[in-house]
């Protein structure tokens, strides 16, 4: 979390949010602070998540909207981790904090836990179950009306980490030249309802648990209007990026060839897609690349950053700079696998 906005949560203010959802807390246990501050908090000795945002993250409107889409969901049988109204009835309660204010959020705790990248547990019923449910999601989501006096969620470029003039190194030219060439490269794309729609945008392996071979996602805090693509692109990029994230290109890109395949397989049991989406998978994995270069460079001090960030940063800069993914995807292969 910014220095800036770390000194404005304050303890006091946290005691606000968990009266405000009839929560207390057993002890204190935060789970998470990069870009939002998340607490297990407990409502009759059972475990719920309280999130807290600040604004200069993202607006009271956002996170309606979010939690909108994240309960229509809930609703039509996705396992999600749907949002719980405070005691006012509302899913959004708004905290001053000098002249900003964080905005508290309650959420249903996901049953199980994560499976790391190197569990034995990490294999291909869980790559088929997980493309199963981003399938189910990206279907569903194609009869989503949104609610009048509901704010809309941001457009996939109008996220504050595409602004790369904000975030890469101003003296660093050739990689801001070659960021705007991809970014004109994806805006070019067809937004046709089957093809483009509300995502997730970050379906990895830290944003679900398991429970006997059940997925259950949360933290939406992300999404976005976006290519189901994305939503495909994405879990290959993160399952690479966790199993083996400094190996040889050919080791993770066999990975990467098997992962695929198996997430697809489940994803077609779900959703149709044209073919044309998954030839655009490499594109998306290096808009990947691209917004976690501005999301490191906003939220880290690199100048006292560990090695294997930097070796991660200078990594996506290296590709960023050849035009080429994390990894190469035999998609013609992929398509004859899963049979189409």
């Amino acid at each position: 979390m910014e220095i800036s906005v770390s000194r404005l949560f304050t303890n006091e203010l946290l005691q606000k949010a968990l009266r405000l959802f009839a929560a207390t807390e057993k002890e204190p246990k935060m789970l998470g602070d990069f870009e939002t501050y998340i607490f297990e908090v407990y409502q009759n000795d059972s475990p719920f998540i309280l999130r807290l945002t600040h604004s200069s993250h993202r607006t009271k409107e956002q996170i309606e909207s979010e939690l909108d889409w994240l309960n229509f969901l809930s609703e039509q049988k996705i396992n999600v981790c749907y949002a719980i109204p405070s005691v006012n009835g509302n899913y959004v309660e708004v905290l001053a904090s000098e002249d900003t204010f964080f905005f508290a959020s309650l959420f249903k705790k996901a049953n199980g836990g994560i499976v790391k990248a190197q569990s034995v547990n990490f294999n291909d019923a869980l790559f088929y179950e997980w493309g199963k449910l981003v399938g189910k999601m990206n279907r569903i989501t194609k009869t989503y009306r949104k609610p009048s006096y509901i704010g809309k969620r941001p457009e996939w470029d109008e996220e504050d980490f595409i602004s790369i003039e904000k975030y890469f190194p101003a003296d660093d030219k050739l990689l801001l030249e070659k960021g705007k060439a991809l970014l004109q490269q994806v805006q070019q794309l067809d937004k046709h309802p089957d093809c483009y729609g509300l995502i997730h945008s970050d379906v990895h392996q830290g944003n679900f648990f398991v429970e006997n071979g059940k997925i259950e996602l949360f933290d939406f805090d992300d999404c976005s209007y976006h290519w189901f693509a994305s939503d495909i692109a994405i879990p290959i990029y993160y399952a690479i990026w966790y199993k083996m994230p400094f190996e040889a290109k050919e080791n993770r890109s066999n990975f990467a060839q098997n992962f695929a395949t198996q997430f697809l397989k489940g994803y077609y049991t779900e959703n149709e897609l044209d073919p044309y989406w998954l030839q655009q998978l490499p594109l998306f994995l290096k808009l990947r690349d691209l917004v976690l270069y501005s999301v490191f460079h906003k939220k880290e001090d690199l100048s006292t950053a560990d090695e294997k960030l930097l070796k991660f940063l200078s990594d996506i800069r290296h590709r960023l700079l050849l035009n080429e993914p994390i990894a190469d995807l035999n998609i013609e292969l992929i398509l004859k696998e899963i049979g189409i």
